[in-house]
């Protein structure tokens, strides 16, 4: 099936967050030539995101059997943002209480046949859904880093209509993604339950001082063949977005060590939050063409 079948040509798809991965996340959407509008509260951050949609989106586009550059506007009316929305994509700080609110607020502002997503990378969206009175339109859609990684992630809210959830992984190839179902709930999904055991135990090797973060990292990429070790990737989402993951796995998850995270948090009182601040386990990261 033509999996642009799936996706309402004259409907928008809306992205709650600029950050990091929120800027990402509207920038494949916005590669088959349709509206995205970003919900965002910060001029500065909306300014930053729009720079760095503008440099990619038409290199990117190209690259996707029919893509073409789309729009992308920005609004701080979150009411604005998802009118007419077919898709809801919440990308914001990995705060449950956070999410638990702003989930109520997109049930009852946007259309009712809205698809309402979080990109949560630990919480699965049934803990989301207590004020929401249409949970089957609710689940979650995890992104890693895209364009880079273009896999994402489909989880069940409990009460999510399967229809739906068929509908995304058809129609998320179109935009240069590769979606992966999750068959039952899982805390961490799929690939984020084996990448918080080797982040957890990289961070343990050098809060611990066995090693330095750049030699943890080159001893990974050599051996295993991977493009990026663990420290620069977490470099590369925000220490600070690691540090509320690693707080999340931690309630849930009773007797997880506590050095990795206050290794973080050193890190974090420092200023050094990775690569949105400049610098975080590196300083310079114009070696590594990433970013």
């Amino acid at each position: 099936m033509d999996s642009t079948a799936k996706i309402p040509s004259n409907r928008p798809i809306a992205v709650i967050g600029a950050g990091t991965l929120g800027r990402r996340i509207a920038l494949m959407f916005a590669t088959r030539g349709g509206l995205v509008r970003v919900h965002s509260r910060s001029a500065q951050r909306d300014a930053e995101a729009a720079a760095f949609i503008d440099e990619r989106l038409p290199k990117l586009a190209a690259t996707i059997a029919g893509g073409t550059p789309g729009k992308v506007e920005f609004d701080a009316d979150l009411a604005k943002v998802v009118a007419d929305a077919w898709l809801v994509v919440e990308s914001v700080p990995e705060q449950l209480e956070l999410k638990r609110e702003l989930f109520a607020d997109l049930d009852r502002l946007a259309p009712a046949d809205a698809i309402l997503a979080t990109n949560s990378s630990s919480y699965p969206s049934s803990r989301m859904i207590d004020q929401v009175q249409h949970p089957e339109r609710v689940l979650n859609l995890h992104f890693f880093m895209p364009p880079e990684a273009p896999a994402v992630e489909l989880m069940s809210c409990g009460h999510t209509d399967p229809a739906i959830i068929e509908r995304l992984m058809q129609a998320l190839p179109a935009f240069g993604l590769t979606p992966f179902l999750a068959q039952r709930e899982s805390m961490g999904f799929i690939y984020n339950r084996i990448w918080a055991a080797i982040k957890r135990e990289a961070l343990a090797v050098v809060a611990e001082g066995v090693a330095a973060p750049a030699d943890v990292d080159r001893l990974f990429t050599m051996v295993l063949r991977a493009p990026l070790g663990p420290f620069l990737m977490m470099d590369w989402v925000g220490l600070d977005v690691v540090l509320d993951i690693e707080n999340n796995y931690a309630a849930a998850l009773p007797g997880i060590p506590q050095g990795p995270r206050e290794l973080l948090r050193r890190y974090i009182a420092d200023g050094r939050l990775g690569m949105k601040s400049g610098r975080g386990f590196y300083d310079d990261y114009s070696k590594f063409g990433v970013g």
